[in-house]
């Protein structure tokens, strides 16, 4: 390789470098927000190291729940550390410490005094203006929005904000739970907690009206969320698959080798009322191509049958590349 193109390598590789740096601070940024503007003033417990936060922060009104945050993370990041590699270890360390921190800052901008800090009061939001008391299912829809996409831009960088999210990728890692799920699971006994500290009034001696509906809307939360971060890791299954038995082939093969510029594969099938062997056409397309390639048939084979099913994962050319052995999945 040539100095020239060694050197149109370089700020390539610099810039990857610094775009996973400043997607794991901005996702960071965006779960910090999730739980400071729509998690924690309604006591929301949507498990995780800062649900369990503001369960304690229930108990110990004086200390903030990004502080909890700080009390669990450092074992799990050493954990993480030791499990995942130094350079995972090292993005690891980086989230789990900003966001907590993050969140104590944003916390304290958002409210007007220390007492209110301690009370989470969501009517001393923002001097009121995003009190959202009246509307909990919308606020814990918008809370899984912000969490999930956070959550979920963090751990495309092989990051991780800390917390529960370790938890997911052992699971996964080693006993081949899908990411999603093993947080899901993790975080049934931070809600758990939250039932019975929140809505019991364990340790705290007042029980908030209606406590398991909090819990209800923690669960909601939860499984949202986890969507979101199924989506940003996998991303949305789009494609299509279609199966063509038809007549006239070699108008077909044109059409979706020249005007596609994609190419498909030739299955020998057999009729079971007639007994006549034929090809049927194997073909994956976009959603956006399958109207045209339906109307295209109807044009050249107005006999010809078509299945038209989802293809939930497509790899290879022109498609998603395969993932990495040890790459995250949420499915």
């Amino acid at each position: 390789m040539d100095t020239k193109t060694l050197s149109m390598l370089e700020p390539m590789g610099s810039w990857a470098w610094w775009r996973s740096w400043v997607l794991i601070i901005v996702g960071c940024s965006i779960m910090g927000a999730g739980f400071v503007l729509f998690i924690n003033p309604y006591n929301f417990v949507p498990g995780g190291v800062y649900g369990l936060g503001i369960v304690l922060h229930n108990i110990f009104p004086s200390i903030q729940v990004g502080t909890f945050g700080y009390m669990f993370d450092v074992p799990l990041m050493l954990v993480a550390l030791l499990v995942f590699g130094g350079q995972f270890g090292a993005r690891t360390v980086v989230a789990a410490l900003y966001t907590p921190g993050f969140m104590n800052v944003l916390t304290r901008l958002v409210y007007p005094d220390a007492a209110a800090v301690e009370s989470l009061d969501p009517a001393l939001l923002l001097g009121g203006r995003l009190d959202l008391s009246n509307d909990l299912l919308l606020t814990c829809l918008m809370a899984a929005v912000l969490v999930g996409v956070g959550q979920g831009m963090v751990v495309r960088q092989q990051a991780t904000t800390g917390g529960t999210d370790i938890v997911g990728m052992l699971l996964q890692k080693y006993f081949g739970i899908k990411f999603s799920t093993g947080i899901f699971l993790a975080d049934g006994a931070v809600v758990l907690s939250g039932l019975v500290v929140i809505g019991f009034g364990l340790g705290t001696g007042d029980a908030a009206p209606a406590g398991w509906m909090l819990t209800l809307y923690s669960l909601i939360t939860i499984y949202a969320s986890s969507r979101v971060v199924a989506y940003m890791l996998d991303g949305a299954s789009y494609d299509k698959l279609l199966f063509i038995i038809s007549d006239n082939h070699d108008e077909l093969k044109r059409f979706i080798i020249e005007d596609l510029d994609r190419s498909a594969t030739y299955i020998r099938s057999r009729g079971m009322y007639t007994g006549t062997s034929r090809d049927m056409i194997f073909l994956v397309v976009s959603r956006k191509e399958v109207h045209q390639v339906q109307h295209k048939i109807k044009e050249i084979d107005p006999r010809a049958f078509v299945v038209v099913t989802d293809a939930y994962d497509t790899f290879g050319e022109g498609f998603k590349p395969l993932p990495d052995k040890d790459a995250m999945q949420a499915e």
